[in-house]
């Protein structure tokens, strides 16, 4: 039978509940560690930027990534997410998610789930629990999440 899932994370950490009933407590059933996603930018890069020279004359400069690697670290970890999202929903091992996390990281969970899964997703919550408890993350989110018949 398939699951209702609270997928609660932020750009290091994730953890995935069980929600059993409506008003019950949350189930933890799976975490993942991101480390890279509290390193500094600067941490992130092995060695110097690159230098390019001007066209004419002596002058030299540094040569940004055309991608912050901070920015890189956080959307590979929600595509991770994302992936086990999409992989339980296409086992049937799902039908219903909500997604909690930091507004900035909820963005990139959201783009990292394809056009079913985001069908799932029955509700959204800007907020930044990872770190809390079970109960403690329960009670930050409605007294009810979903009615009791599931949604097709």
């Amino acid at each position: 039978m398939p699951d209702t899932w609270v997928v609660v994370a932020d750009s290091a950490a994730a953890r995935l509940f069980l929600a059993p009933s409506p008003t019950g407590p949350l189930e933890e059933f799976a975490s993942y560690a991101h480390a890279e996603g509290r390193l500094h930018a600067r941490d992130l890069v092995a060695g110097e930027q690159g230098r390019s020279f001007d066209s004419m004359g002596t002058g030299r400069h540094a040569m940004e990534p055309r991608v912050d690697p901070k920015e890189h670290e956080k959307a590979s970890f929600a595509r991770l997410i994302g992936d086990r999202v999409r992989s339980a929903r296409a086992k049937g091992e799902v039908n219903r998610v909500f997604l909690v996390a930091p507004p900035e990281f909820l963005g990139l969970l959201r783009a990292s789930l394809d056009a079913e899964s985001r069908r799932m997703v029955a509700g959204e919550y800007g907020l930044n629990v990872v770190r809390l408890k079970p109960g403690e993350i329960r009670a930050k989110l409605p007294e009810r999440l979903y009615s009791a018949i599931p949604t097709p």
